[in-house]
């Protein structure tokens, strides 16, 4: 679901709507009627320390080549009226990386966001909010990888000035601030270190992000880690 698509979600006012709908429920205080959802869509409330501990488990899983084996096909006609995500993340959009493939999760468990760069804007932001206020994700991972070409096109951009052609400029920008933060280190691979940094940054981007997000950090009730993916290995390391 897009950023700020609220629209889409409204319902009608009719009590036969209404009933049919199975009766909607808003989740948390001031959260509009319009963003309901019906109440088996509701998670069960996974912990933000729980939900990690999933994550970190899966990916062990994944490095190791011992996938838990699925039947993607079980479950579709529940997943079709409902979803209840334990954890939410914001990936590059690199072809390399499947967030639910790299987690070992099946079909459902993961809300994730992409582009390329894994930065966080306006869009995806009321996309993270969806998943944190109403389907009731509490944890938010932000997910980096190695040898990104998004951030090793900033890095030419802000050393070399590069002139990039069509929307990529307004790519370049967003992920500028690391680079620059990257830069001050003045580290030995300013590749490695501009990702790490643009992990950072858009994990404290998340935590300070108001009204939402913020309160739920203040309230325990979300966790916003990061962690940068490992092309070669497929390991997937906390920063």
């Amino acid at each position: 679901m897009c950023d700020q698509c609220a629209d889409g979600l409204s319902i009608s006012g009719s009590r036969r709507g209404f009933l049919r709908a199975g009766g909607l429920l808003a989740l948390g205080a001031g959260l509009p009627a319009a963003l309901a959802l019906p109440a088996p869509a509701r998670a069960q409330g996974v912990a933000g320390d729980e939900a990690l501990k999933r994550l970190v488990e899966g990916n062990a899983r994944y490095v190791a080549g011992q996938l838990n084996e699925r039947d993607f096909s079980a479950g579709r006609a529940a997943r079709a009226a409902s979803q209840s995500p334990f954890a939410s993340i914001v990936s590059c959009a690199d072809s390399r990386i499947a967030p639910e493939l790299a987690f070992d999760q099946g079909p459902g468990q993961l809300f994730v966001t992409r582009v390329a760069g894994n930065f966080v804007n306006e869009d995806s932001l009321a996309s993270l909010e969806f998943g944190a206020q109403v389907l009731g994700s509490q944890l938010i991972l932000v997910l980096g990888h190695t040898s990104c070409g998004a951030i090793s096109a900033t890095i030419d951009v802000v050393k070399n000035q590069t002139q990039l052609p069509g929307h990529l400029p307004a790519l370049i920008e967003a992920i500028r601030p690391a680079v620059l933060v990257a830069q001050k280190e003045k580290p030995e691979d300013m590749l490695a270190a501009a990702t790490i940094a643009n992990v950072r940054l858009n994990v404290e981007k998340l935590k300070q992000a108001g009204p939402i997000l913020s309160q739920r950090v203040a309230e325990k009730k979300l966790v916003v880690v990061g962690g940068v993916y490992d092309l070669a290995t497929g390991k997937v390391n906390l920063v």
